[in-house]
């Protein structure tokens, strides 16, 4: 099996996750950050990683996610400061999976990843504050050995 794993990061969370995929599929592959990122084309599995940004997958990730087609399998995986069963990432999900065109998926996986500082502070500030905020404080420390552990669980499978 030939596999690409795609990697958007702002605080190394999701790169960390990425990290962890390579090292665990078996075969080849290659892994890039979103910026460098190939075609997927020509890959039996393309591994999608990125960060939440106003409850969807960052920019540089949805712009790489519209790119891929029916014809694609795909695996995603996220971080973000929210719950990981909220209704937040369920719908952040749902929004990278309908971007890409109907690829098949063959699984997703999300972890808390621990909020910047900076970016805490600039978004406790805001008159309406988003709705993964009570959430951050958990995200402290994530991802961490239990969360790799998981991935690598569910990687081993695909």
């Amino acid at each position: 099996m030939k596999s690409l794993i795609v990697y958007s990061s702002q605080t190394d969370n999701t790169k960390k996750l990425a990290e962890t995929i390579y090292e665990n599929l078996e075969g080849e592959k290659d892994i890039f950050p979103v910026e460098e990122a190939p075609s997927a084309s020509g890959y039996d599995l393309t591994a999608v990683g990125f960060w939440l940004m106003g409850g969807k997958p960052d920019t540089k990730a949805s712009e790489y996610l519209a790119k891929l087609g029916k014809e694609d399998r795909l695996f995603l995986f996220a971080t973000h400061g929210a719950g990981a069963e909220s209704d937040h990432v369920k719908n952040a999900i749902q929004h990278a999976i309908g971007l890409t065109n109907e690829s098949d998926i063959a699984g997703v996986y999300t972890c808390q990843g621990e909020v910047n500082p900076k970016v805490l502070e600039k978004v406790k500030q805001k008159p309406v504050p988003p709705v993964w905020i009570g959430d951050a404080v958990h995200a402290v420390g994530h991802p961490n050995e239990d969360d790799v552990f998981a991935l690598k669980q569910i990687i081993i499978k695909l």
